[in-house]
């Protein structure tokens, strides 16, 4: 109980310092976030987008998904589809530079955020607000390459652990799904 109050203030604070109202506390569109090289990113440029976002690490045994990511990145981007990747070294497999590894290894278009963390007291409010917002797994990140299925409207409607491959079919489904969807 005390965690979900001390979780409850923090979302509180974090919204009063994106100057976000309680309406959009709903969405992720509140939320800024740090590209790679630093620079503020608002969430709120991929309203009306369906956005994939993955906690990545070049180390990891899941590294491979980015060719997947970017598999998904080329076949939907143009229908308003937007991968977001967020390096993390929480589980220690991520070391150096993640944007060059990612670009050099695997020929990534999608943006990478500034690597931080995406679990413990620390944790990125990004991934504070999509780890409470999808109550079937009201869970923290367990490892490296989970990732989170945001509508037009900035909700998180589907969560994948790290075993599910980008390019499965039911996460190809749930994808073309929420592409099909109208905004309000």
């Amino acid at each position: 109980m005390k965690n979900q109050i001390t979780h409850s203030f923090f979302l509180l604070f974090v919204m009063i310092l994106s100057g976000s109202t309680f309406a959009e506390s709903n969405s992720i569109y509140s939320l800024k976030v740090k590209n790679f090289d630093g620079s503020v990113r608002e969430l709120a440029q991929y309203r009306g987008k369906v956005t994939l976002i993955v906690n990545t690490a070049s180390q990891c045994g899941f590294t491979p998904q980015l060719k997947s990511l970017q598999t998904l990145q080329e076949e939907y981007g143009s229908q308003g589809f937007q991968i977001l990747a967020f390096p993390s070294n929480d589980f220690k497999q991520d070391a150096g530079d993640s944007q060059k590894f990612a670009s050099d290894n695997y020929k990534v278009t999608f943006p990478l955020m500034e690597k931080g963390p995406v679990t413990g007291n620390q944790i990125q409010p990004v991934f504070a607000f999509l780890t409470k917002s999808y109550p079937a797994i009201p869970q923290s990140v367990l490892w490296n390459f989970e990732k989170f299925l945001v509508d037009k409207n900035g909700i998180v409607r589907a969560r994948y652990r790290s075993l599910t491959d980008p390019t499965e079919k039911s996460v190809r489904k749930e994808i073309e799904k929420l592409l099909a969807e109208k905004t309000p």
